[in-house]
C-alpha cells in the first residue's frame, strides 16, 4: 500500500518505520520543513526517535510538498493539531486512521469526529492499545485494536499493521477505543504522581481500578461498549502508561509529585 503518515513526532515516526518494514511505501510529512530535510538526509528522526533507521521506502515531505494519492491516512499528530493537519487528506472517499489520543480542546470532541467534520466524505477510524513508541521500533511484541464502522475497512488497516511484532484486533466501538485512549492519559498522570509523592503500588493500584470504572462509566453514557475498556484499547494500553517510564504523562506525573513546576515537569519528560 502507499500510506501517509501526518505527523512526524516519535509516534508518527513510530508508525512510518512499522509499515515500511510490512512492505509499504511511506510518505511521512512533518511541518517544518528544515526537520524534514534532516530526517529524509540522516535516515533517522534525531529529535523525537534517535537511534533507529527509516527504511528507505519512507519519504520524508514538509509544507508544499505532495503527499500524493496515498491508499491509507495515518494522523499521528498531538491532538491540538489533528483538525489542521485533516485539511491535507485528499482523495475521493479516503480511508484514514486516527492514531492520534486525546480530546479536542475547546470542543471535546472525539478526534475522528474532528477529522469528520474536515472530511466528511472519509471513511475515518482510530487505532489505539499499549503502543509505546520506542518499543514498537525495537520489535517488541505489543498489539492494537483497530476500529471502524465498516468490517472490510478494518480489515484492510489491519492487514497493513499486521506483523509478527503487532498484533491487531479489530472492533466497530469506535468512540469506545477512542474515549479509552483519551482518558487513560489523565490516569497514567496520576499514577506518576502518585509514585513522585512516595506512595505505594497499593495506592497507585487503588487509584487505577477506581480511575478505570470512572473511564468505562463515561464511555457506557457516551455508547460504547464495556469489552472495549477490559481489553487491549483500555486496560492494557492504562497499564502500558501508567507504569512504564517510558511514558510522557506517567514521566510528568512523576515530576510533579516531586515538587517539580507544571512547566518544569512538561519541559523535562
Amino acid at each position: 500500500m502507499n500510506v501517509a503518515v501526518l505527523g512526524a513526532g516519535s509516534w508518527g515516526t513510530a508508525l512510518a518505520i512499522l509499515l515500511a518494514r510490512n512492505g509499504h511505501d511511506v510518505t511521512l510529512y512533518g511541518r517544518d520543513d528544515e526537520d524534514m530535510r534532516s530526517i529524509g538526509s540522516l535516515r533517522e528522526n534525531i529529535g523525537y526517535l534517535p537511534g533507529f533507521v527509516l527504511p528507505q521506502s519512507v519519504t520524508c515531505v514538509s509544507d508544499g510538498e505532495s503527499l500524493g494519492e496515498p491508499d491509507l491516512w495515518i494522523v499521528a499528530v498531538p491532538s491540538p493539531g489533528v483538525r489542521l493537519v485533516s485539511n491535507l487528506i485528499n482523495g475521493e472517499n479516503p480511508l484514514v486512521v486516527v492514531a492520534s489520543k486525546g480530546l479536542e480542546t475547546g470542543t471535546s470532541l472525539t478526534l475522528h469526529r474532528v477529522v469528520g467534520e474536515v472530511v466528511p466524505h472519509a471513511r475515518i477510524g482510530a487505532l489505539s492499545g499499549p503502543n509505546l513508541a520506542v518499543e514498537i521500533v525495537r520489535g517488541i511484541p505489543t498489539a492494537a485494536v483497530c476500529a471502524f464502522a465498516d468490517p472490510a475497512d478494518a480489515e484492510r488497516v489491519r492487514g497493513a499493521f499486521m506483523c509478527r511484532t503487532f498484533r491487531v484486533y479489530v472492533s466497530d466501538d469506535i468512540i469506545g477505543v477512542e474515549l479509552a485512549g483519551a482518558l487513560k492519559n489523565d490516569l497514567s498522570i496520576a499514577a506518576g504522581l502518585s509514585d513522585g509523592l512516595g506512595f505505594g503500588d497499593n495506592t497507585k493500584g487503588a487509584r487505577l481500578a477506581r480511575g478505570l470504572h470512572e473511564m468505562a462509566s463515561l464511555g457506557l453514557a457516551m455508547g460504547a461498549r464495556i469489552d472495549t475498556f477490559l481489553g487491549v484499547a483500555g486496560v492494557g494500553d492504562l497499564f502500558a502508561t501508567a507504569a512504564s517510564t517510558l511514558s510522557r504523562n506517567y514521566r510528568v506525573g512523576r515530576a510533579l509529585g516531586s515538587g517539580a513546576s507544571l512547566s518544569q515537569a512538561i519541559k523535562h519528560a
